[in-house]
């Protein structure tokens, strides 16, 4: 996940920002990490460079 696409993803609850905690980096992208949600808490995977964005109810367990 390039970390420019904080600017324009929100978290699908309640809209508000979101905080990245990468893990682990290659160069400019995040490969491991999560986004945390400003308002609410709730937490966003980012596996393999992909943020999980579904809300926690239809993410896999």
């Amino acid at each position: 996940m390039q970390e420019s696409l904080l600017d324009i993803v929100c978290c699908p609850l309640d809209k508000s920002e979101l905080d990245l905690e990468a893990i682990r980096r290659d160069d400019d992208e995040v490969l491991e990490g999560r986004l945390v949600c400003t308002e609410c808490s709730e937490e966003y995977p980012i596996e393999d460079g992909i943020p999980n964005l579904l809300p926690p109810d239809m993410r896999e367990a």
